[in-house]
């Protein structure tokens, strides 16, 4: 495989030799050595871009004081001595309609827009009804903003992510780290030093491709995303294998690392990856990498001929047809003539 003879144009680097590699991947260039199965490098830190998707963890997102509660905030609400068979206990959710539902005969209570002890009081008085010096522990579990703030977020195209009542946030081009610090900043605006947990959750933004030639009859190109750990190997399985119109040369069309920077053409020899279990050319992918599938020469051949005779055949064929149809409407007539008609 690495025979394979490229017509090329521009600026090219194709990989012909073999050692074992251990630097960074920030230190690897065009003229340096490959990443391979037995050798790989570890990604540099992921920048985040459209249209990866961003899991986000409210770990401190308390509104600043004095909060005052609203439609969809979780409160606990915890009553000493309430009534035989029916507690009043445990996380309850604010209605639409600004109320707490109490549960049993105890009915609810309107407390949105209250702070946290005005709702408490407004509980203790509604129960002065139904209990005997009611006394009643109120805690705010969950606000709204949290539900906004927490779970998976989708990068848009204009790089920012939604946060619902609270806007978005630019994280285009970022870390982990640098999107945490920047949610937290903004979040800060609203919110009494809010922390949170960010991960990816979705990585869609960086890809390779699995360019498959059709034997003739059109090529097939697959994009799948880049988990730092692929190779050659692991790419041909996610196509299930060579098809039969493909042949077993196949090569790596790497891009240049910068603007200027010269792209890479890595052939693989399949039968020694396959065959020999060899990782000489089994090599890492890294985003952006074109895995290509060269087709086999003969079943592209068939193909085309087949093309090229079908237009042949087909004229062909409806000159059959039409000769066939006049011969069975001269037999016709000619037994019709014959028996007098």
């Amino acid at each position: 495989m690495t025979g394979l003879l490229f017509t090329l144009s521009g600026c090219h680097s194709i990989e012909a030799s073999h050692r074992q590699l251990t630097p960074p991947l920030e230190q690897i260039g065009v003229s340096n050595e490959i990443p391979r199965e037995q050798c790989k490098v570890v990604l540099p830190d992921y920048t985040i871009e459209p249209p990866d998707i961003l899991n986000i963890d409210a770990i401190r997102v308390l509104p600043r004081s004095p909060y005052k509660l609203r439609a969809l905030d979780t409160v606990s609400v915890s009553a000493a001595a309430p009534l035989p068979d029916q507690p009043i206990e445990g996380p309850k959710q604010i209605e639409l309609d600004g109320t707490v539902q109490l549960g049993g005969i105890y009915g609810s209570v309107r407390i949105a827009g209250m702070t946290r002890e005005e709702a408490q009081q407004a509980i203790i008085s509604h129960l002065r009804g139904t209990l005997k010096e009611p006394s009643v522990t109120l805690t705010l579990v969950q606000t709204a903003s949290q539900q906004q703030v927490a779970g998976q977020h989708l990068v848009g195209p204009d790089g920012r992510i939604t946060l619902g009542s609270y806007g978005k946030v630019l994280v285009v081009g970022m870390t982990v780290e640098e999107a945490k610090a920047a949610i937290e900043q903004h979040l800060s605006r609203y919110m009494d030093e809010p922390e949170v947990a960010v991960d990816v959750f979705g990585y869609n933004s960086k890809v390779y491709y699995i360019i498959t030639q059709g034997g003739g009859m059109g090529d097939q190109a697959v994009r799948f995303p880049i988990v730092g750990n692929e190779t050659v190997l692991d790419a041909v399985t996610q196509v299930n294998g060579l098809t039969a119109a493909s042949s077993s040369r196949i090569w790596v069309a790497r891009p240049g690392r910068s603007a200027h920077g010269c792209d890479q053409i890595l052939p693989v020899d399949w039968m020694a990856i396959s065959q020999r279990g060899s990782v000489e050319t089994n090599y890492q992918l890294l985003p952006g990498d074109r895995v290509y599938i060269e087709e086999d020469k003969l079943v592209a051949l068939d193909n085309k001929m087949a093309k090229l005779l079908a237009p042949i055949e087909r004229v062909f064929g409806f000159t059959l047809l039409g000769a066939s149809t006049l011969n069975g409407i001269n037999n016709v007539n000619s037994r019709n003539f014959g028996s007098g008609f």
